[in-house]
């Protein structure tokens, strides 16, 4: 996929999501899914067709999967590691421990705040 990308989004499918930008050089809608470890990419020159190749490449996914007897890769797991600076890292403990969490409960609670605060 090469040229100028002047639009891009993102689609959802059976759990699944991909990423999509449009290649004015190509003339395309190009998709990728992301949060798995198998490359999946499609494209389409309509947002109709678009979405048909996403639906079909999930389909496709999913029934090889089911074919070779392997469980399919799911985006999100609910684990990730983050690296931040020592000060950091000591705050949060310390802040963790003077309300009695886990550092856990303290990010997850911290990431959760972050995302509502986006959504509006």
């Amino acid at each position: 996929m090469k040229g100028e990308r002047v639009m891009s989004g993102m689609m959802e499918y059976k759990g699944y999501h991909a990423k999509v930008e449009y290649s004015a050089e190509d003339n395309a809608f190009v998709g990728q899914v992301f949060g798995i470890a198998d490359t999946l990419v499609f494209d389409g020159q309509s947002i109709e067709e678009l979405e048909t190749m996403f639906h079909a490449a999930i389909d496709d996914y999913l029934e090889q999967c089911r074919e070779l007897g392997r469980e399919p890769d799911r985006e999100y797991r609910g684990t990730f590691n983050v690296r931040v600076p020592v000060e950091l890292h000591r705050a949060a403990v310390l802040a963790a421990e003077s309300r009695d969490i886990s550092l856990n409960q303290l990010v997850t609670e911290a990431l959760r705040r972050y995302v509502a605060a986006q959504a509006h």
